[in-house]
């Protein structure tokens, strides 16, 4: 008598299987509709493949295609099926990681040939192969001496050292003749997988590590249905016009140069005039809310680092130390130890709390040169930093503040839709538990009473506190980490920074680290490919382009700029001897949003002839009434 098994369902309906029985089966019995939508399953929270048996009792949840944890398996699976076909068209390749990711899927290989986009063509064409043949994934243990035989016979070196770094129980899967070492799950079988693309070819150090050897990585995505893939690569062509390295170099706002040094921004004249807009709008929006300005050096004695726990917890992530006058400097990974350092200068009383320190920090940070990617990951880079030091009765208040300063400053810039997480209290964490507590609840009612939809984040907050991350959404619907809010039991217990309570004792504040774009660079770099390089007119580099006709209109042309900068407008002459149509067809390129043509009748007449970018023409104003106008889009961030 077979045994049987008791399976309950996310509605609370409980139903008994025999033992033995796969989540594909179940949901056969139970519909064939939702079978038809299902990819895998979660076993006791834990995904399990369709065809894998249930043995023993629990909870059994259904996931489909439209589930981020089912496309991550459908993507996981094609990265499978793309190995496999990278072994039929190249016996000797060897591979290292093939993970699913953010959008779809990669993995390393070492082959002796370099792949080309033709190569490219040959895989898709192999697997489509693979996949008509309806291969089953099949699931396997095996222990670790069992795997580490497995694949050394398979000449497969970069598994057998990662089988070695694991733990004893392993598991394979086997679809046709090929075989990778995965924790799984996947699809059933080949045939589930129906719409796919190889993107494009880059290299990657094994383990990430630049001692190591450089592999090729491919990178391709999948969907169930054509029209998803069809969006994914009509945004991903839109990405690539946006890439804000590309438009960084055509529209001159910066370079990165070898002779400097990777991961080091050179800011043009243009790209730092924007950046002067950003850190004033950023000040101003600071000192309005009772925050003060600070200033700290870019170097500090290395023990400082060592007394803030850095060396402990970030030391991989620091530059080496500099040796002067027999005594260790650090280049600043961070701001906060000098912040803590300014409390300190002096005694403090709770009728000085809270204390909002506020400081454009520029700080230094060794990031592998593999994972360097224009302004958005570099190794230096000016943090929006603050740090609010407050009473425990202060807290949600000074979070409800945060949040307030960080939508509004994300709204100006033109950011209005966030993925908002509180990650709550890691397994290793500093402080009592009864403060985690306080702090998580302050965070997440602080979150609710601003009325922000958030996500719990469970074990994800850092070693020194809870914290909330904002992510926001791009105009391709792409999500980037910018603000943070993190509580801090941490430090000021190492720097044991302390005030005068009404009660005459000492008391240790708390503090809260605060970010709000996160980084310049990277903000600057999303703000890029948001707009495209065709800034909201207050952002603008130059905001008016006057583009006499001829050599007679000069002098009103002049008369023009002069009135506009005298209104603080951005303005300057074209007066290149070029026809007025190529005139205006660099000012396009050159996403200038408003230009004004000269001609005989705009002299006579004292007007503008307006056109507006992406728009054309728009008149004739008198330059009063453009003045007007121009000033009211700057005065309220208009797009």
């Amino acid at each position: 008598m077979n045994k049987k098994i008791k399976i309950q369902f996310p509605d609370g309906d409980q139903r008994e299987y025999s033992k033995g029985i796969t989540p594909g089966e179940i949901v056969n019995q139970i519909s064939k509709g939702l079978a038809k939508n299902t990819i895998v399953s979660k076993f006791n929270d834990e995904l399990h493949d369709l065809n894998r048996p249930l043995e023993d009792d629990g909870k059994l949840l259904f996931i489909g295609y439209d589930d981020a944890e089912g496309l991550e398996t459908y993507w996981h699976s094609t990265s499978h099926i793309m190995a496999h076909a990278i072994k039929e068209l190249f016996p000797d390749a060897k591979f290292g990681f093939g993970p699913a990711i953010e959008n779809g899927f990669y993995y390393d290989i070492e082959l002796d040939k370099a792949i080309t986009p033709d190569d490219l063509d040959s895989i898709e064409n192999k697997m489509q192969e693979i996949i008509d043949r309806d291969n089953i994934f099949i699931r396997k243990i095996l222990n670790k001496d069992e795997a580490l035989k497995l694949f050394d016979e398979k000449n497969e070196k970069y598994k057998v050292e990662h089988i070695s770094d694991l733990n004893n129980r392993l598991s394979i899967y086997k679809e046709g003749e090929f075989v990778d070492l995965c924790s799984g799950p996947h699809v059933p079988s080949t045939n589930y997988i129906k719409y796919f693309k190889l993107l494009n070819i880059a290299g990657a150090y094994w383990k990430g590590d630049e001692s190591r050897p450089m592999l090729q990585r491919i990178y391709g995505i999948s969907f169930p249905k054509k029209k998803q893939l069809d969006d994914f690569l009509e945004k991903l062509e839109e990405a690539k016009k946006r890439d804000h390295r590309k438009l960084g170099k055509e529209l001159d706002l910066f370079t990165i140069n070898d002779e400097i040094g990777a991961g080091l921004i050179l800011w043009h004249p243009k790209g730092a005039l924007m950046r002067k807009i950003i850190e004033d709008f950023w000040r101003d929006a600071h000192l309005k809310r009772d925050y003060e300005l600070v200033f700290t050096p870019h170097i500090a004695r290395l023990n400082l680092w060592d007394k803030s726990g850095h060396l402990d917890f970030f030391a991989e992530n620091m530059f080496a130390p500099l040796d002067m006058e027999n005594v260790k400097y650090q280049i600043k990974p961070m701001n906060c130890p000098f912040h803590l350092a300014i409390y300190k200068s002096q005694t403090r009383s709770y009728k000085d709390l809270p204390i909002r320190w506020a400081e454009l920090g520029t700080v230094y940070r060794y990031e592998r040169s593999g994972v360097l990617h224009g302004l958005m990951r570099v190794r230096g880079f000016t943090q929006d930093d603050a740090h609010v030091f407050c009473r425990q009765d202060q807290l949600q208040q000074e979070i409800l503040n945060c949040l307030d300063i960080t939508t509004f400053v994300l709204h100006s810039f033109g950011f209005d839709k966030y993925e908002v997480y509180l990650s709550t209290r890691p397994e290793k964490f500093v402080g009592t538990e009864e403060n985690w507590d306080k702090a998580t609840t302050a965070l997440k009612n602080a979150l609710e009473e601003f009325n922000l939809d958030y996500e719990i984040d469970p074990g994800e907050g850092v070693f020194y506190g809870p914290k909330i991350d904002i992510k926001i959404k791009d105009v391709l619907e792409r999500s980037w980490q910018c603000s943070t809010i993190q509580v801090d039991f941490n430090e000021p217990e190492r720097f044991n920074i302390t005030f005068r309570g009404q009660d005459g004792f000492d008391h240790q504040p708390i503090m809260i680290h605060r970010a709000l774009m996160g980084s310049l660079e990277r903000f600057f770099g999303v703000l890029i490919e948001h707009y495209g390089g065709a800034f909201p007119i207050w952002l603008s580099p130059l905001q008016v382009v006057v583009l006499p006709i001829t050599d007679n209109q000069h002098e009103y042309a002049k008369e023009i700029e002069l009135q506009l900068k005298k209104a603080d407008i951005r303005v300057k002459i074209d007066d290149r001897n070029e026809k007025i149509g190529y005139k205006i067809r660099e000012a396009e390129l050159q996403k200038i949003p408003y230009m004004l043509v000269i001609g005989d009748a705009e002299v006579n007449n004292k007007k503008v002839a307006v056109r507006k970018r992406r728009e054309g023409d728009q008149g004739a104003f008198d330059l009063t009434t453009f003045i007007e106008r121009i000033s009211s889009e700057i005065e309220n961030k208009s797009e």
